[in-house]
């Protein structure tokens, strides 16, 4: 082809083209009512419109997929609390369980009839001493012997023989008082049966020898008396006052060797041993009241 062609070619699709422009513009306004254009470029938008009225609801859509789980709320306040419901079925009876503790006594059940009388058996053993009891009611006034109640001790002896053995007692066999008897003649002895205060004395004959004599309290001497021969009958004497015990026993006897000159008439009670209870100890006078009421 030549370029004249080429030129008329184009020449004629832009005819077209302008024809096709044109008559699309005034179909265009001929439906809508608006002015006609011939041929125009579009121009710049205008301001929006008001908005239409809203259309009719549209059909349901089709259910969503569920979405995912929200977070947990707060812990509500604790609430009242409900009625008690009503009480179930009996479950099943398990299984016998393992055997609890002992429980508490149970009340004591009514008493049962007397038995028989069982056969008797043997002795128990003896029980341990039970404590003093109570002191009973005071009894009737009892016959008074308080003179029975009084200890009483007293003896006066002699001899018969003259010029005694030295360091043992000297037996005054001549008996003249013995209250109670306890002076015994055969060993020469006082013993003594109420602890007290008691008073001893002796009165000796001496002749033809010196005489040393004293006074023993269970062996140890209480009194020495030493008296010289003159060529004539003289007498000797001590006394003295001392405490005793139960069982003390008291004598004469000559201390030194060669020394009795104790002289004793057979007749006569010239050479004399003598001894008397004062007052016996006030505690044992006591506990002898306590025992004889």
């Amino acid at each position: 082809m030549t370029g004249c062609q080429n030129l008329k070619m184009w020449v004629l699709m832009g005819v077209v083209c302008l024809c096709h422009c044109v008559f699309g513009q005034l179909f265009e306004s001929k439906l809508k009512g608006a002015p006609r254009l011939i041929c125009s470029v579009p121009g710049s938008p205008g301001l929006p419109g008001k908005p239409g009225p809203s259309g009719a609801l549209g059909a349901d859509g089709n259910v969503g997929i569920p979405g995912r789980d929200g977070r947990d709320g707060r812990k509500g306040e604790k609430g009242e609390k409900g009625d008690t419901g009503l009480k179930g079925r009996v479950g099943p009876t398990g299984k016998i369980g393992g055997r609890g503790d002992r429980g508490p006594a149970g009340k004591r059940g009514p008493t049962g009839e007397n038995g028989g009388v069982g056969q008797l058996g043997p002795p128990g053993p003896d029980g341990e001493k039970g404590d003093k009891g109570k002191r009973g009611p005071r009894g009737t006034a009892g016959i008074c012997k308080c003179g029975s109640l009084l200890p009483k001790s007293a003896f006066s002896v002699g001899i018969t023989s003259s010029y005694p053995p030295e360091k043992i007692p000297i037996k005054f066999n001549k008996v003249l008082f013995n209250e109670g008897g306890h002076y015994n003649p055969q060993t020469g002895k006082y013993i003594c049966a109420y602890p007290g205060v008691y008073y001893f004395s002796y009165d000796i004959t001496l002749a033809n020898k010196h005489l040393a004599i004293g006074l023993v309290q269970n062996g140890q001497y209480r009194i020495k008396t030493f008296d010289a021969n003159t060529g004539n009958h003289d007498i000797a004497s001590g006394s003295t006052v001392m405490y005793l015990n139960p069982e003390d026993e008291v004598w004469l006897e000559i201390f030194y060797h060669d020394q009795n000159g104790l002289f004793a008439d057979p007749g006569w009670a010239d050479s004399l041993f003598s001894g008397f209870l004062l007052y016996a100890d006030t505690n044992y006078f006591d506990t002898l009241a306590e025992d004889y009421a």
